[in-house]
């Protein structure tokens, strides 16, 4: 069995007609995502690809908590975002510049203002953010990056820009948390470097750099885990995975990494 996984691009109106190597858009068609099918060794976690030419509406999703006092009877879901291009003055939003009440938020929705309230933070090649559950945010325009999250489909949608989708109000004001984003959710390191991104609650995420360290190596033991790679291919048993792929590695001892090369491997914790 292939240790890469299926992928699939989604057309977005907020897409690209024209991708960043290695992908390319199919003539007439805007490619705004490329999903990774989970597999059943390991379905916690959706990867995908994520590229703009349009700011997204700002949403907000639930915890595992909120989820099941609601009956949904799926998984919350928490992401974190790694960055692998930006255009000048490309931003993240991220969170309140101040504290809001729930209601505020509502008004600030409604009327459009949620864009000014939020907290934007500038995005560029090699920064990492991790989004908690909760956290309202919106990816801005002219941005190319790899997202990792619990694989769940539940989207709260507070605001989008009057383009015509459902709005979720009531629901994204319930999980919304109305506060700052903590700083200590981002990440900027130099990107030659190796560097644990995550450490739990609900999965954890390094970037590997060359060959991994031996505690890199212990922390990620014997489980399953994806592998993802930046720059270089590094192998899963015998096969390669290119730059654009996404790779099911049955445990770390079944990974060959490009010594020139950068990746990111990824595994779900606890339950």
């Amino acid at each position: 069995m292939t240790a890469a996984l299926p992928a699939r691009a989604v057309e977005k109106p907020w897409g690209r007609d024209t991708l960043p190597a290695p992908f390319s858009a199919p003539a007439g068609r805007r490619i705004g995502e490329i999903w990774f099918e989970p597999p059943a060794a390991l379905p916690q976690l959706l990867v995908k690809y994520i590229f703009t030419s349009e700011a997204l509406s700002v949403q907000v999703h639930p915890s595992d908590a909120e989820t099941e006092r609601k009956g949904l009877g799926r998984q919350g879901k928490e992401e974190c975002w790694f960055i692998i291009a930006a255009e000048p003055g490309a931003v993240l939003g991220i969170g309140f510049r101040e504290p809001l009440a729930g209601e505020a938020i509502r008004a600030a929705a409604q009327d459009g203002s949620i864009v000014q309230r939020m907290q934007w933070h500038e995005a560029r090649a090699g920064d990492f953010f991790y989004i908690p559950a909760g956290t309202v945010h919106a990816i801005g325009a002219g941005i190319s990056l790899i997202e990792i999250q619990q694989n769940s489909d539940i989207i709260y949608r507070l605001y989008d820009y009057g383009r015509p989708r459902e709005l979720h109000l009531d629901d994204g004001i319930a999980v919304a948390r109305g506060e700052p984003w903590p700083a200590e959710f981002r990440l900027r390191a130099p990107y030659r470097d190796g560097v644990t991104l995550a450490e739990g609650p609900l999965f954890r995420l390094d970037r590997i750099a060359g060959l991994a360290s031996e505690d890199v190596a212990v922390r990620y033991g014997a489980g399953p885990l994806l592998v993802i790679p930046c720059k270089g291919s590094p192998r899963i048993g015998p096969e390669p995975i290119a730059p654009g792929g996404c790779g099911l590695a049955p445990g770390f001892d079944h990974i060959t990494f490009d010594r020139n090369g950068i990746c990111l491997i990824a595994q779900p914790l606890g339950a």
